[in-house]
């Protein structure tokens, strides 16, 4: 049987997503798919208007085998770190293909454009140089493989599937990767069609605009309809200022950027302004939310290398192929596969218990602590 590796957010789970997991059961209609999903959090830096229960259970009603969890330093991180963790997890898994979404469907010039990060030798002093002239990280990256290649790529998912195919390519993992032909634009704001984009179904959502025919009932009755961002602003202008001499040892908090954020703390009334005052061109809003939700996470540089060891797999969810296929595999795999907290002591398994006490008081559902301590891996047939 065939190992199907996802890769997902699901912020929320849509009806892009639905077709994506069909679209898999026609290729390989006798496999087994695993998905390695972020939790509480997302690469955006931005919250998951579900929590990682509710995401669990609907992609296991949609055809997903079982769910395991990408810890937090890797789902809001950037892209290369972000596929780093989640490539590291599906090898462990022994994955056969990872299955993703991208804008121009050509896995050939993925492939050539990773072989020309990893190989060239001139490729991180292009890199450099451009970021040296005041440009983004993604922008710089972009211009300096198309000085050495010729060729472009700028669209998010490509982006996305360059660096999938890189972390292949640097850990030899034994994972063929095979592109999906998206359906809609990843930065489309408004809804068009049934089949849209997680940032246009947010975009409706913050606007009061109706959302029911591009996501399943099972993601609309799930919704949160708390004011998370105002929550989330409150508890990141506490924290920031309860730790006001100290920005500088949280991860991604560069040189000035202390400084912008000391300078305008008090002098903004919601997240936006505060983003707006500290924006330049170096930084993209991605890097920024990434940067403040470490601050309130209090996910400091000091760890980083504790925070990029996978000492163990958490089990989020499975149904019956699942469940028999970790009995099988159990025993292949040399870090623990875990279940709940009890399970292994690990430094990163409490920060994500901390991490969720943190979710959870942002979407203003603090009797779901209780819940994340107790919980168990969703199994499919309690769905029924």
């Amino acid at each position: 049987m065939e190992k199907i590796g996802i890769i997902c957010e699901y912020n929320p789970f849509h009806n892009g997503h639905i077709y994506h997991l069909q679209k898999i059961k026609e290729m390989y209609p006798d496999s087994m798919i695993i998905l390695v999903m972020s939790s509480s959090f997302t690469m955006r830096g931005e919250i998951s208007l579900l929590n990682k229960w509710d995401k669990t259970s609907i992609a296991l009603k949609y055809g997903v085998n079982l769910v395991i969890e990408l810890p937090t330093f890797y789902s809001t991180n950037s892209a290369d770190t972000f596929a780093f963790g989640a490539i590291k997890i599906l090898n462990y898994l022994k994955c056969d293909y990872l299955v993703f979404g991208t804008e121009s469907n050509d896995i050939t010039l993925l492939q050539e454009m990773a072989n020309t990060q990893i190989n060239n030798p001139l490729y991180d002093n292009k890199v450099k140089e451009y970021m040296d002239m005041g440009y983004n990280y993604p922008t710089s990256m972009s211009k300096a493989l198309n000085d050495l290649s010729k060729k472009t790529i700028t669209l998010p998912n490509d982006l996305l599937g360059l660096s999938y195919i890189k972390e292949i390519i640097k850990q030899k993992a034994n994972i063929i990767p095979i592109s999906i032909k998206r359906t809609n634009d990843y930065h489309e704001k408004e809804i068009n069609k049934s089949i849209t984009s997680a940032t246009s179904i947010r975009e409706a959502l913050n606007n009061n605009i109706d959302i029911t025919n591009t996501v399943p009932k099972e993601t609309l009755n799930r919704l949160n309809k708390t004011d998370y961002q105002n929550n989330f602003f409150s508890l990141l202008k506490y924290k920031i200022l309860s730790d006001i001499d100290n920005l500088n040892e949280y991860l991604d908090v560069d040189e000035g950027l202390d400084n912008l954020i000391r300078k305008n703390i008090l002098k903004v009334n919601n997240y936006d302004e505060l983003i707006n005052k500290i924006k330049t061109k170096r930084y993209t809003y991605n890097r920024l939310n990434r940067m403040f939700l470490h601050i309130l996470l209090n996910m400091k540089k000091k760890n980083l290398k504790k925070y990029q060891e996978i000492n163990y797999l958490r089990i989020l969810g499975f149904d019956s192929i699942g469940k028999k296929y970790l009995k099988e595999i159990r025993k292949e795999i040399f870090i623990p596969l875990i279940t709940n907290y009890s399970d292994i002591k690990d430094d990163n398994l409490s920060l994500e218990l901390y991490i969720t006490f943190i979710y959870n008081q942002i979407m203003n559902k603090k009797e779901d602590n209780l819940q994340e301590l107790k919980s168990i891996p969703i199994q499919k047939e309690e769905l029924n």
